[in-house]
This record gives C-alpha cells, structure tokens and sequence, in this order.
C-alpha cells in the first residue's frame, strides 16, 4: 500500500467515525476542504463512492460500511502494536478516554487527576460526560465509570469511592404545600424532578429499598434533566421532590435548604468502581490512572 492511500484510508475511517468532516479535520490537524479533497480523490481513485454527504449529516455507503468493516480492524491492531512500543518508555504516554457520570467526573475524576497530570506532561486524559451506561469497547473508551452494580462481569473492576447512599429531598418552600410522603406510593401524588440517562431512553425511575423488599417507582413531575446537578438546583428551587446521592444533598440538608423523606427507604450503592476490559490492563497510563483513583479506606 502507498503512503498515499494509507492517509487517505486513515482520513476516510476518522470522518466516517466523527459523522462529520469537521470534527474529523479538526481530529486529524487539516483543514476541512483539504480532508474532503482527500476523500474525493480516494473515491475517484476506487471508482465508489464511500460516503453519503449532506448539509447536515455524512454517514457511510454500503461500499464506505464494507470498507470500514475491512479496514479498521487492521488499523486498530497496528495502533495497539505501535502503543505497546510506547508502553515501553519510562513514563506513561498517549491519551486515556474515560466515560463517566456527571457526578463521578466532579467528584472524583477531576479532584484526583487534576493533581496527576500536571506531573506527566505526556499523559492525556479525555473524560466524556455521560449519564447513561455506555459500552466502553464499542465506543473506543479505555475506562468507564459506574457503580459496582452495574458492571457487567466481563470487566476488571476497582473500586474508587465508598459505597454511596441516595436520598429523596425537596426544599421546606415545596414541602409546605404538600403532604410529607409516608411510603413509594405517595411519590405518585408529588412533583418530581426526573433524570433521563439517554434522550433516547425511558425516564430513570427511582429504586427503592427496605429491608429486603425492592421497587422501582416511575415518578411524574415537570421537569427532567439528563445531569444530577441541575437536579439538585430544582430541587433547592422548590419545584418538587428529587432522588440524589446525599452527597449531594448533605450541605443542603445541614443548612436547612433541602429536608429528607422516606429515609427508611433510601438505598445505598456499592461505591462507583473504574472498569476497563482485560486487554487494556497492560496499558502505563491506564493502570496509573486506576491507581491514582483507587479507594483506599
């Protein structure tokens, strides 16, 4: 294969990734009209048209999805052979793509590895903030972030943060007009501040648990945010009763701004746990990162 069109290859897997010739120029240091050169010429050069193009959106051919099929995997397996050689060197290198919660990333991401990376220069730390699960291989992350519950079995796991508890609170101007709840059932009669972890996805509802008895509670209410924070600014606006980490809540709570209920119902979490899959173990930066973030009690 010419250097020609191994860029050109490279060019085409990295705009059919983004979804969009300006994400993908900006990726790989070019303007967007040279990249879309490039592809032309690729195109002209096979005699098919790999991508579908419009104002709006680029997505791939049936020739430009046979190709990636194809092509990427051997790409992939080159970049982790030359990133084994790299591993190589006395200090870690390269970028570290971690997906995590909102909450996870303020509160425990980026207090730590704020401190860290200062002291690697050649470490790069990409944190994607997602409310919803997210398939840390299918998507290309070295790392996800989650509670330890809902990593599937498949991963290497670790903790970092002590088992977390979750409370039900509204702010004493809502809870004026509203009779406290006395059981899950009377949610059903309140304004609730609802997450959706996808807009894609169903409303997240509220897991509840005593003793040895579990529910899921749907809650209605007029507002739902896909970020545990706006959440907790509706609920200390006095728009309803919110489900949060008491983390979150504690400041409130002590201040007096926000009030719990249902506590005898309020479950707690197995802590959130960093997950990676086995191949990636043998990764410098990945493993300082986990150490960095490990609990230690």
């Amino acid at each position: 294969m010419s250097g020609e069109n191994f860029r050109d290859l490279q060019a085409f897997l990295a705009v059919a990734r983004e979804r969009s010739f300006t994400r993908a120029a900006a990726q790989l240091g070019v303007s967007q009209s040279a990249l879309s050169h490039t592809i032309r010429g690729l195109e002209a050069r096979l005699g098919l048209r790999l991508l579908t193009r419009t104002t709006r959106s680029v997505s791939p051919t049936e020739a430009g999805e046979r190709l990636i099929q194809r092509v990427a995997p051997r790409f992939e397996a080159i970049a982790e052979e030359l990133a084994a050689f790299e591993e190589l060197r006395d200090k870690p290198v390269g970028t570290v793509r971690i997906t995590a919660s909102d909450f996870a990333a303020n509160t425990i991401l980026w207090p730590k590895l704020s401190k860290l990376q200062p002291k690697h220069p050649h470490l790069k730390i990409e944190v994607a903030i997602e409310p919803g699960l997210t398939d840390i291989v299918a998507e290309r992350f070295d790392a996800g972030v989650r509670f330890g519950d809902q990593i599937s079995k498949d991963m290497t796991a670790v903790r970092i943060s002590r088992d977390i508890r979750m409370v039900i609170v509204g702010a004493p101007s809502y809870l004026e007009g509203h009779p406290l709840p006395k059981s899950p059932s009377d949610l059903t009669g309140h304004e609730c501040i609802n997450m959706r972890f996808s807009m894609r996805g169903g409303v997240y509802a509220w897991e509840l648990r005593k003793g040895k008895r579990n529910m899921q509670v749907r809650v209605e209410g007029s507002w739902t945010f896909n970020s545990i924070y706006p959440v907790v600014e509706a609920a200390l606006a006095g728009f309803g009763l919110a489900y949060m980490p008491e983390e979150l809540a504690r400041p409130h709570i002590d201040s007096g701004r926000l009030q719990s209920v249902l506590t005898d119902w309020c479950p707690t979490f197995p802590g959130l746990h960093i997950f990676f899959a086995s191949r990636r173990q043998s990764s410098r930066a990945l493993s300082l990162i986990v150490e960095t973030l490990r609990y230690r009690r």
